[in-house]
């Protein structure tokens, strides 16, 4: 009996977002490595202590959860509710989460709204314009956006087409396949005698691809980096792009 998934929509998306094996899959997340960003990237924007960040897509919350330690207070949404779950236990007066669509705005304001761990480009090109207006709203004037991205000439030239891993006796069979418009990744793995595949796919975006996103917004992009360390960003060797962004009001 065979189990399929496919994310390429809304209501299907959310099924491997929210699913236990792709936290079976992803349960070894460098948290060390997102300590040190956030840690970096915070000293990067000097926000008053005390400012209101918005961490959408915020998945478990390890993000948030460091960004709240520095001294913010800190909403980290999501729409698995898998995660969110998982995240709320380490809710406290200044860090909340909640299962929220990341396109769709909150009547409030923050300070900054970070969209870290290419949690962008996971549906059509219209859904990635309504999660940066949904951004823009988010912020108010002067307020910084933060979306951390792979740099897709770094995924072409470095992909790794086909791949197993296991997880708890699980035998995760991956391949990558680059289209024209987009990243495809294919999961397949038997498990309790099932078998599962799920598919998952994210926009091939390039700085110039979030340049002409922006120039529809009022976010203007302030600087941008490569990796984690905040170097320059090179977009032929970059292992990242993350992209600063701040709230221009409208004259």
């Amino acid at each position: 009996m065979s189990k399929n998934f496919n994310i390429d929509y809304k209501d299907d998306y959310n099924k491997w977002f929210d699913s236990p094996y792709y936290h079976i899959l992803y349960e070894n997340r460098d948290h060390i490595e997102a300590k040190n960003f956030i840690e970096k990237i915070i000293k990067y924007l000097k926000l008053d202590k005390g400012s209101k960040i918005l961490d959408a897509a915020c998945g478990n919350g390890r993000h948030s959860i460091e960004i709240e330690k520095l001294g913010y207070k800190v909403l980290g949404i999501d729409l698995s509710k898998n995660s969110i779950k998982k995240a709320q236990k380490n809710e406290n007066k200044n860090l909340n989460f909640l299962i929220h669509d990341i396109s769709i705005p909150f009547e409030s304001e923050f300070d900054a709204v970070f969209n870290l761990f290419t949690s962008f480009g996971y549906h059509t090109k219209k859904k990635d314009l309504d999660v940066l207006y949904a951004i823009e709203k988010n912020l108010k004037n002067g307020g910084i956006g933060v979306i951390d991205f792979f740099n897709i000439n770094k995924v072409k030239k470095d992909l790794i087409e086909n791949e197993i891993i296991i997880k708890r006796n699980i035998k995760f069979k991956i391949t990558r396949k680059i289209h024209k418009d987009y990243i495809k990744k294919s999961i397949s793995f038997y498990d309790k005698k099932k078998e599962y595949n799920f598919n998952e796919k994210v926009n091939n975006l390039s700085l110039d691809n979030f340049i002409n996103y922006l120039s529809k917004t009022n976010l203007e992009i302030q600087e941008v980096f490569g990796d984690y360390d905040l170097n320059p960003f090179n977009s032929k060797k970059s292992s990242r792009l993350i992209i600063v962004l701040k709230k221009i009001p409208v004259k």
